[in-house]
């Protein structure tokens, strides 16, 4: 059996999609596995149990008639996207069975319970979404004396906790364990304004990895973190499949629906504004209360509470 999957485009999203796909593989054990994606997605899941192989979302219609035309028959076919392009896409693939995820008929609980939901629908099991699960080479590391810090947020800079707040955590966080910065290539200024006050505080113990890392050397170097913190992101629900122990600092984004699944020990702060959650990239009120009002007091004292309790 031959089953195509297009995945989502954001890495937090392929992260969450991880438990449909689980259910998947379970309905159907034996299946050959072909997938599309975002550069960042297929990164993500290029050690995927039985795939043969996958490719990159095309970006015209001639790319398209591209793969298309490569005649191989798929027994189904699953896009988690709800873009009309993949709807193009899905009607010239050559497959009887197709499904393509509608955010609109899926709009309430987490976003891993939506995706599964789908697949639920689609191929009429009715199964219960497990953890995240990400598949890697390596072993764990066992080295446990390293905190991961990830400013950034692809999403806009609304979900982006403050400069000095995360330094500030870092500098107290590094008497005792090294500080790795995390962040894609996009977000180096703001990597770099951490490392520069951090350098300015005399805080030796500290690495920047903004932009060094592949998808899998992120997966790879977050999986071994003693601590993550992070704002609502791709990286933040890597540190969920893995369960390692995370704040996450949340701002304009509904955490009911984007917090991490199934992680045993993580803490979620936000603030309460009535302005919360706008869902906007950007402050529509140009005063960033949800995340200026988070200091690093706040921060500091739920990360004591969370190392009691490993």
């Amino acid at each position: 059996m031959r089953i195509f999957i297009e995945l989502p485009t954001w890495l937090g999203d392929t992260v969450m999609v991880t438990p449909a796909l689980e259910n998947i593989r379970a309905k159907y054990p034996h299946a050959e596995y072909f997938m599309m994606g975002s550069k960042v997605s297929i990164d993500l899941m290029n050690s995927f149990p039985g795939l043969v192989e996958s490719y990159l979302t095309p970006k015209t219609i001639k790319l398209t008639l591209e793969l298309k035309n490569q005649q191989i028959y798929y027994d189904m076919a699953f896009s988690f996207r709800s873009s009309f392009r993949s709807k193009i896409f899905l009607k010239l693939i050559n497959s009887n069975k197709k499904f393509q995820y509608d955010k609109s008929s899926h709009v309430s609980g987490h976003q891993v319970s939506r995706y599964n939901d789908f697949v639920n629908e689609s191929i009429n099991i009715n199964t219960k979404p497990g953890n995240l699960t990400l598949y890697t080479k390596k072993r764990n590391s066992g080295l446990k004396n390293q905190i991961g810090i990830n400013p950034g947020a692809a999403f806009g800079s609304a979900k982006r906790w403050t400069i000095s707040g995360f330094c500030a955590v870092a500098e107290e966080l590094s008497k005792d364990h090294e500080i790795l910065i995390f962040g894609s290539k996009a977000e180096s200024d703001i990597c770099k304004e951490i490392e520069n006050c951090l350098n300015k505080r005399g805080v030796l113990r500290f690495k920047n990895l903004c932009g060094q890392t592949s998808i899998g050397g992120l997966v790879e170097m977050i999986k071994d973190l003693k601590l993550f913190i992070t704002g609502d992101s791709g990286p933040m629900h890597i540190a969920a499949a893995f369960q390692v122990p995370t704040i996450s600092i949340f701002g304009p984004t509904r955490d009911n629906e984007t917090c991490q699944w199934n992680n045993k020990i993580s803490k979620i702060i936000k603030t309460n504004l009535p302005c919360q959650p706008c869902m906007e990239r950007v402050c529509p009120l140009s005063h960033h209360k949800c995340m200026e009002e988070i200091t690093s007091g706040n921060v500091l004292e739920e990360i004591q509470r969370l190392f009691k309790k490993f």
